[in-house]
């Protein structure tokens, strides 16, 4: 087994308003493809800004912590806009790899970076981020419990509406979890967390790392000499994906019986071996769990592609103005204070 670790920064929730200042042949799934929607335009990338400078903001609040640096809430002293600032401690290279990665997105799905700041003299690295108000998508389930089918609809569109502006730019994120998608009181999901992100030379590039959080990883990534040593990384995001979704569900880790621990030998098990947990109809539409059941094959060369579940029912079929407004409703009653509940 390959030796896999946690990422150095696990459980950063950016709880990020807008500022305000400007290979194989994969089987036919059992749905019918349709012409994926058109997102939603955005500007070019463009190079990142560098007019601002540290001691232009003012430290507000920790957003997170990790071991490898800090976010904090953060204000601008002349704009008073708001931001998030992800510093990145001890000149990890990681954090160099992600601003270079945002620099290229330019996307409504995937949060923005506005700035890489000049640090201290100790190598530390800080991003500017947006600020996304609603926090991330595991605290809001770990505040309100298991999503409504209608708002987890639209958290699935936005979430692959992301991956597929990511994906067409050779962009893989191989880490997507609950925590690392970021959802605003407006009703948007953004990606976010690209430390261990990787951009591929080429299109249909397999790869071989297996750095990244072991309860969302696939069963190639986990296992990865059963499958040759490499997996393909977009059919891994879209695993991962399907673990989310099903977890923010459920209201819990979904591949192990509620209870049991996390480690490395039952997730081994569960990803490898264990079956999918069923979904009964009077639990689940049968269009969520066509959805689920078609980001979770084992063998990575019949999941679903992106593509192929913008088109499925689950998500081309819903009403999307419901389903907006019971994402607004999560977030903003997971967001408000127990006192105004």
């Amino acid at each position: 087994m390959a030796l896999i670790r946690q990422k150095r920064l696990p459980q950063l929730h950016l709880s990020l308003p807008v500022p305000s200042s400007t290979p194989g042949q994969r089987p036919k799934p059992a749905f019918t493809p349709a012409p994926a929607p058109t997102l939603i335009k955005a500007s070019t990338p463009t190079a990142l800004s560098s007019q601002f400078r540290l001691a232009d903001f003012d430290k507000l609040a920790v957003l997170g912590r990790g071991n490898g640096g800090t976010v904090y809430k953060v204000r601008h002293r002349e704009t008073y806009a708001l931001y998030a600032l992800k510093v990145q401690h001890y000149g990890d290279p990681a954090a160099a790899a992600e601003a270079d990665i945002l620099s290229r997105t330019a996307s409504p799905f995937v949060v923005r970076c506005h700035s890489v700041l000049p640090a201290a003299a100790s190598g530390d690295v800080a991003m500017l981020l947006e600020l996304v108000d609603g926090g991330s998508l595991d605290s809001i389930r770990s505040r309100h419990g298991a999503f409504p089918e209608a708002a987890l609809a639209e958290v699935a569109a936005h979430a692959l509406s992301g991956l597929a502006y990511l994906h067409a730019r050779r962009i893989v994120h191989l880490d997507i979890k609950p925590a690392n998608l970021l959802a605003s009181t407006a009703g948007d999901i953004k990606v976010a967390d690209f430390g261990i992100a990787k951009v591929l030379s080429r299109a249909g590039e397999q790869c071989t790392s297996y750095v990244g959080t072991t309860a969302y990883m696939s069963p190639e990534r986990f296992d990865p000499e059963a499958h040759g040593g490499h997996y393909d990384p977009c059919a891994a995001d879209v695993w991962s994906l399907g673990v989310t979704i099903l977890e923010l569900f459920m209201g819990r880790y979904p591949l192990l019986p509620a209870g049991q621990q996390l480690s490395w030998a039952s997730l081994m098990c569960a990803v490898c071996f264990g079956e999918t947990p069923a979904l009964s109809d009077g639990m689940a539409s049968l269009e969520l769990q066509g959805f689920v059941a078609a980001c979770l094959h084992k063998d990575y060369r019949n999941r679903a592609s992106v593509a192929e579940l913008l088109t499925h029912p689950f998500i081309a079929g819903r009403d999307v103005a419901s389903s907006r407004c019971a994402l607004r409703k999560l977030v903003s009653q997971a967001s408000a204070p127990p006192s105004a509940l």
